[in-house]
């Protein structure tokens, strides 16, 4: 299998990214969050919110997807931290999805190294994230890539349960 390409998303992938993203969060949150709640995720219902994101997309923020053998196969999307407490300047990966029978296939590096030079190269001194707590997949993910756990945790609740978050941080450049 080829190495995965990634390319800045265009509006006409927004079906197949909402594809991807209800996936992969019915198969990454399974046993985190309430299954009722990723049952009831509807891919046309994401598309169609996804669309309107990215024609409102504010300054700086940066929708990519990988493809491997002529199919999208991941996204990721970044952009200025929305975090008040990160220092000014910052980037924050909002969200990074992988076709979960991709998982494991190099996809999800292949996007988050090119979200990482994109950032350095933008002048950001350092990315953040937020990750479910109990996420110990993709916090290894991070981890791996050289995103550490900075000890601020936040609450966060679907469907009434609490799924808390904890925050990541790399340093880009310096």
């Amino acid at each position: 299998m080829n190495a995965p390409q990634v390319r800045e998303m265009t509006l006409a992938d927004c079906d197949r990214v909402a594809e991807i993203r209800v996936g992969g969060r019915q198969w990454a949150y399974r046993g985190l969050m309430p299954q009722a709640h990723l049952d009831a995720m509807s891919p046309s219902e994401d598309a169609e919110r996804h669309r309107t994101r990215f024609r409102q997309a504010r300054p700086g923020v940066l929708n990519l997807v990988a493809e491997q053998e002529g199919e999208t196969v991941g996204w990721l999307c970044h952009g200025p931290c929305r975090d008040g407490e990160a220092p000014p300047g910052s980037a924050e990966l909002y969200a990074i999805y992988v076709d979960p029978v991709r998982s494991g296939a190099g996809v999800g590096q292949a996007l988050l190294g090119e979200s990482i030079r994109r950032c350095s190269a933008a002048g950001h001194a350092r990315m953040y994230l937020w990750v479910l707590r109990d996420n110990a997949r993709a916090r290894r993910f991070y981890e791996r890539s050289g995103f550490r756990a900075d000890g601020v945790e936040e609450p966060y609740e679907v469907a009434g349960v609490a799924v808390p978050e904890v925050r990541y941080v790399r340093e880009l450049t310096g």
